[in-house]
């Protein structure tokens, strides 16, 4: 058994904000001793896995990840359908029960700020329960959770991307997903010995 623990970051992203979260993510992970991020992506149709923005999950990694994020857009408040369909794709995974007591968190963006960011983040929840994870949003002593005005939650960490004339991450969701990748980090080694 490695004494690394590894944080499998899984997302889809088309316009490239859930992956700027995912990268910020994986900083966190790295901030914490003996944690190492592993940043994947989903297959999509019509999109080469040369052409994929990170490395395209398989279903080994995941069942061999110590922790798990879980990140989407948030398409009419749900996951987008190629992270649905590769969580859809993990029976024999859950069957095996290789991901249960393995902590989780789950991460998201809308391109309207009532976009159905909470909504997407509780739905993704739903098969990491079914698996058996131990989920973890983010607590209240995250200070940017209590003065953000554009994304963020207890639940998560989120962005709000605007329509049109997308905007970055702001200061307090940048914070917020450093915070989620080191608290899933050190979540998953005061669990992985248990």
């Amino acid at each position: 058994m490695s004494d690394i623990s590894r944080i499998l970051i899984l997302y889809y992203s088309k316009h490239g904000n859930t992956q700027k979260m995912a990268r910020l993510i994986a900083r966190g992970v790295q901030q914490v001793a003996d944690c190492e991020a592993v940043v994947r992506t989903v297959p999509v149709d019509g999109v080469d896995e040369a052409d994929a923005a990170d490395p395209l999950i398989n279903q080994q990694e995941l069942a061999e990840c110590d922790g798990l994020l879980l990140g989407s857009p948030s398409h009419f408040g749900n996951m987008a359908a190629p992270l649905k369909a590769f969580i859809d794709s993990t029976s024999q995974i859950w069957l095996n029960g290789e991901l249960e007591g393995k902590p989780a968190g789950v991460f998201a963006n809308s391109s309207s700020i009532h976009g159905g960011q909470e909504t997407t983040l509780i739905n993704m929840m739903i098969p990491l329960l079914h698996h058996g994870m131990v989920l973890a949003g983010l607590p209240y002593s995250e200070k940017a959770l209590l003065f953000t005005e554009t994304g963020g939650s207890p639940y998560g960490a989120t962005h709000w991307a605007q329509t049109g004339e997308r905007r970055g991450l702001d200061n307090h969701e940048k914070q917020l997903c450093l915070a989620q990748g080191q608290r899933i980090a050190q979540l998953a080694k005061a669990l992985k010995n248990i």
